[in-house]
């Protein structure tokens, strides 16, 4: 359809938070922001309000165990924390799609289990997509489909 194709860079970009939530192998979360102001950025930029945006980084944040570490900056959680925190920031604007690179690719084996499984539930529990770029084959093997790259020539 052409309307995207169409849209503006602002209407791109407006689309895009609105749709589509992003988590990152590195989880770059805003260092200056606690755990519950990480979650909610992506909720006020769709203009909603501080005190909606507040309620549903909480409930987000429960969901995956991090109640008690909402007012933590990044630099006080453990890997599998950050990485939690970035998963209910993808999360907080109820995307379609759910854009993830590595996601656990930073953890160590049973934190990376225990973000994975959390993942699958909330998706699920959404009822959104993801698309999940890895190379843990134990990881991908937990999927729904798999599509496998081939190896370029020489690498």
């Amino acid at each position: 359809d052409n309307a995207c194709h169409n849209a503006s860079d602002a209407q791109q970009t407006a689309w895009r938070g609105q749709h589509i939530g992003f988590v990152y192998q590195y989880h770059h979360l805003l260092p200056e922001c606690t755990a519950e102001e990480n979650v909610m950025m992506p909720q006020l930029l769709q203009k909603t309000s501080p005190q909606d945006a507040r309620a549903k980084a909480h409930t987000l944040l429960d969901q995956l165990g991090l109640k008690d570490r909402a007012t933590h900056r990044p630099s006080e959680l453990s890997g599998g924390e950050q990485q939690r925190v970035a998963l209910a920031r993808a999360m907080a604007n109820n995307p379609a799609l759910i854009l993830a690179d590595e996601p656990t690719g930073n953890l160590d084996p049973a934190t990376s289990d225990q973000v994975f499984t959390l993942l699958v539930k909330t998706l699920k529990a959404s009822s959104s997509a993801a698309l999940i770029a890895t190379h843990d084959h134990a990881l991908a093997k937990k999927m729904d489909r798999i599509l496998e790259l081939p190896k370029l020539q020489g690498k």
